[in-house]
């Protein structure tokens, strides 16, 4: 993605972001990199001035944060903050290092058949990580594809549908690019996942020929061809070109689905691992490509701003030390031509900077004064390299939800001022990229520090037929126990989180049978417990699956509920999270462990 320098008429800070550079502009408004208190890059797409009366364009603004917020996908970019409620409006993604698919083919042409049919098969993979959550994107063409250093990234959700919703898009006019735009969309205003899918064989017949693919023009001359012509995929491979003849096909019906797709390109090795595709990511401009960015945000932030998901209060040392690493993270390999670690590859440095390593199934927090505090049957002896308790000075998570444990908890939904005002469950409403690995340090990691200190707790998660076992095949007990001697006043409620490997089809119970992505949720939840509360001593004993499950409430005040699965409907490695608790949507995670699953 090409960069310029801000100029005079440009803000030096957005919300609590510090403005670097120009990423480029659009209908809605103009893009910028910027960097947050904790140093991390962002993308920040700030509304026009002009467009902010108009309710249309607030609309679909918001609907794009929303969009953005809800969907959780290797394949699109997570949002860090956003103001929504009054101007100037703006929402901050992470910032993926690489040019768009548009800017790539521009710059260097066609890509050769290979590349296209492994550009094909991810952009498939992350449209149906994407449809998974019910979301349509309605605007798939090159400009809103990025070549990211660990794969293509969808950007750009501003009229994106979900299923039950109606379009945002005024009368007499279609959604989408000219060229990119399904004719049922044209013709009926029809908005379903085929849609993406002629989108995405347009996309990749400009990637394969480097010409639009249905010529150019006066808009409506472009939509003409789209609905009654023939794309152009003159000089391209022949299975490619009927691959992309395929997604195109007039009728929705006639389109392939997804699986499908993925399945004719016969993929054999990764995209990353492409010449093409690693010699056009190489191209990415980092922000040390902009003279003269300046090096620290914390001074000059606006008074009395408080962002929407940087924690109020957060120590600047911290933030800062958290922000280097992450970004590191995001953007290894950029300019040396170096791969991204591996996220299981991870867990011994990280588990180290938390302390939190386990073994196992098994975890145990030692005492202020070393010793070992209560320790589940079969876990490593006194000494051994499995203690998880948190280190003082860890920085919050970045889901953002965490706070240094000298700030004071907030008023919150779900109330914080008592055992009484403990709500009855946590709401899944952000990201989490905790994971445990039983591949890392000792027998088992997780990936990231916790988001706040725990020096209090002990804990224990064993298979509940065999506590010895050292990988579970039934249900999981799982013990929390908050020793007496801790000081702090008011309430202290905990629900424990248990992930699934992979994303789930609640429909089905298991992971998509089309593509598996890591779970990016908090997991399965328990019903919060005051640990402070006499009724419940401190002591807190659950069993998954009986104990666990999804709590969601709708716009119109409906729950829904889902049960936990069952533990055999996805092998893998299983994650476990303690959350502290202070409201229905506001939790943060304390501690994390995990256990095999055969």
């Amino acid at each position: 993605m090409r960069m310029e320098a801000l100029r005079d008429t440009d803000p030096a800070h957005i919300g609590a972001q510090a403005l670097l550079a120009r990423l480029g502009a659009g209908g809605m408004g103009q893009v910028y990199l910027g960097r947050s208190p904790g140093g991390r890059l962002v993308a920040i797409k700030v509304i026009k001035e002009e467009i902010t009366g108009h309710p249309e364009a607030l609309a679909r603004f918001r609907r794009e944060a929303e969009t953005v917020r809800a969907v959780r996908s290797a394949y699109t970019a997570n949002l860090i903050d956003a103001s929504l409620a009054a101007p100037p409006y703006w929402l901050a993604t992470e910032y993926v290092a690489g040019p768009t698919l548009s800017h790539a083919v521009r710059a260097y042409g066609p890509l050769p058949a290979a590349a296209c049919r492994r550009l094909f098969a991810a952009l498939a993979e992350g449209l149906a990580s994407v449809h998974a959550y019910g979301v349509t994107h309605r605007d798939l063409k090159p400009q809103n594809v990025i070549l990211g250093a660990q794969g293509p990234q969808l950007i750009d959700f501003g009229i994106a549908k979900g299923v039950a919703e109606t379009a945002l898009t005024q009368a007499g006019t279609a959604p989408g690019t000219p060229g990119y735009t399904a004719p049922e969309v044209l013709l009926r205003g029809e908005v379903a996942d085929a849609a993406d899918v002629f989108a995405l064989g347009a996309t990749i017949a400009y990637a394969a020929t480097g010409r639009a693919p249905y010529g150019t023009g006066d808009p409506n001359t472009v939509n003409f061809r789209a609905v009654h012509g023939e794309i152009d995929i003159e000089g391209v491979e022949p299975d490619l070109a009927a691959l992309v003849t395929s997604c195109v096909a007039a009728q929705p019906g006639d389109r392939p689905v997804l699986a499908e797709i993925i399945r004719r390109c016969a993929v054999d090795s990764a995209l990353v691992d492409d010449p093409v595709y690693a010699a056009l990511t190489a191209t990415a401009g980092g922000a040390a490509q902009v003279p003269g960015l300046p090096s620290t945000i914390g001074p000059g932030l606006p008074a009395g701003y408080v962002p929407t998901y940087v924690p109020a209060g957060q120590v600047q040392g911290q933030g800062q030390v958290q922000g280097q690493g992450q970004n590191q993270d995001h953007n290894q390999g950029q300019g040396t031509g170096g791969s991204r670690v591996p996220r299981w590859a991870l867990a011994a440095v990280s588990g180290l900077v938390a302390g939190g390593l386990v073994t196992g199934g098994y975890l145990f927090l030692k005492d202020e004064d070393g010793k070992d505090g209560k320790v589940a049957a079969g876990a490593p002896p006194a000494g051994g390299t499995a203690s998880a308790q948190a280190t003082p000075g860890v920085p919050a998570g970045p889901s953002g939800s965490g706070r240094p444990a000298s700030s004071p908890p907030p008023s919150s939904q779900g109330g914080s001022g008592g055992s009484g005002s403990v709500p009855d469950h946590i709401e899944p409403n952000k990201v989490s990229r905790d994971l445990w690995t039983s591949g890392g340090p000792g027998g088992g990691g997780c990936s990231l520090p916790a988001e706040e200190r725990a020096e209090f707790l002990v804990g224990s998660v064993v298979d509940a037929d065999d506590p010895a076992a050292k990988t579970v095949t039934g249900k999981v007990k799982i013990h929390v126990y908050l020793k007496p001697y801790n000081t702090e006043k008011g309430p202290y409620a905990v629900s424990v989180g248990v992930k699934a490997p992979h994303e789930i089809d609640e429909s089905t119970q298991r992971p998509y049978d089309f593509v598996r992505d890591y779970n990016h949720g908090i997991g399965y939840t328990s019903k919060p417990v005051d640990l402070k509360d006499q009724a419940t001593g401190g002591d807190v004993e659950l069993t998954y699956p009986d104990d666990f499950a999804t709590q969601l409430v709708d716009n119109e005040g409906t729950t829904k509920k889902f049960p936990a699965i069952p533990l055999a409907n996805d092998p893998g490695d299983w994650t476990v999270l303690v959350y502290r608790v202070r409201g229905v949507k506001e939790y943060s995670s304390i501690y994390c462990t995990g256990f095999p699953v055969k």
